[in-house]
């Protein structure tokens, strides 16, 4: 087991290669677990300073902390940034992508081999798990499909929500295919896929478990479990529960409203768009339409299950903090953390 460990990393709090913001941020492990919503977000308002070490601030995002446009980054630079963050777990402890970078990273961190076994999906931040043997990856890779089949979820992600999922918890089961609609090629749900169009493949069955952790004033704090794998599966989804993530400008102009009620938009018209705030979310949070399209994606892959032993049952939750930008945001719209569900831990 011990040399298993030693060819595992984990990258804390990885950016996502989009442009996105923080790789500060802190690794953690099941039984000693500090979870991220503790120790960076506060319940009570009045403990905010002390907890996020920041001052309360009346700039947007885009200037306080500010969001890094990582693909401004030269290459040289990025790969820099991510072997600075990345964890040695030893016993208990298109445009760019990561699988594009993973050569230059073996390089600066004197490894001959490094493959990825579990990341944050595009434009998200949150976690990546890597390993420098096959036979590592392999044993994950068993693992993780063998919780796919027995429906047990293995990520948490947390999201904040330009709406209010109702009812407050749930699952989202609804199939997905890619479609060509005009020059984008993006997800679309199928509510009454047939059984011929699955079994072709042409649509995929997916399904999404959510959780309200808090609502203010028309937005939300949900945790989004995802209990299969489809590209933008959980942006989507939160659009077919007429909701959208704050920064998703693929997806969002799904959602409309008539008389101030919530409404699906065709998708033949609802094409990816810099995404649409109300005046009010636009004063919260300090910002002018202009720089809307500037605001990232509000989805953080922020726990990970992984197996604790190849041979044995037991299991370890890893943790990373969202980044300093999510966190901003969150203060701004006066959302506080109710403690999410946690994932198994045999």
């Amino acid at each position: 087991m011990e040399a298993l460990c030693h060819r595992l990393l984990l990258s804390r709090s990885f950016t996502p290669l989009h442009e996105l913001g923080s790789l500060m941020a802190t690794r953690s492990l099941s039984s000693e677990t500090v979870p991220w919503y503790r120790t960076n977000l506060n319940s009570k308002k009045t403990e905010k300073h002390a907890r996020f070490g920041v001052q309360e601030s009346h700039s947007s995002i885009l200037k306080d902390p500010g969001v890094v446009n990582v693909a401004k980054l030269p290459k040289e630079k990025l790969c820099k940034l991510l072997s600075q963050n990345i964890v040695y777990m030893k016993g208990n402890q298109d445009e760019f992508s990561l699988s594009s970078l993973l050569p230059e990273l073996q390089r600066l961190l004197g490894i001959s081999e490094l493959h990825i076994v579990k990341a944050a999906t595009k434009e998200s931040s949150g976690l990546v798990l890597l390993s420098t043997c096959y036979a590592t990856s392999k044993h994950f890779g068993e693992f993780y499909s063998k919780c796919r089949k027995s429906q047990r979820p293995v990520v948490n992600y947390c999201a904040v929500i330009v709406g209010v999922p109702s009812p407050s918890e749930g699952d989202i089961s609804v199939a997905l295919k890619i479609e060509t609609i005009g020059d984008h090629k993006l997800v679309v749900p199928v509510p009454h896929a047939s059984k011929g169009s699955l079994e072709r493949k042409e649509a995929q069955k997916t399904v999404t478990r959510y959780q309200v952790l808090d609502s203010a004033d028309g937005c939300a704090l949900v945790q989004l479990q995802p209990m299969s794998a489809f590209q933008s599966q959980l942006l989507v989804h939160m659009a077919w529960k007429l909701c959208k993530v704050l920064g998703d400008h693929t997806y969002s102009a799904r959602v409309g409203k008539v008389l101030g009620e919530p409404i699906h938009v065709p998708m033949d018209i609802a094409l990816p768009q810099p995404q649409m705030l109300e005046e009010r979310m636009l004063r919260r949070m300090h910002l002018v339409p202009q720089q809307v399209h500037r605001v990232p994606l509000h989805l953080h892959l922020h726990q990970l299950l992984i197996p604790d032993y190849p041979e044995g049952k037991g299991t370890q939750i890893v943790t990373a903090p969202p980044p300093p930008f999510f966190i901003r945001t969150v203060q701004h719209l006066g959302l506080t953390m109710k403690e999410p569900s946690v994932l198994g831990n045999d």
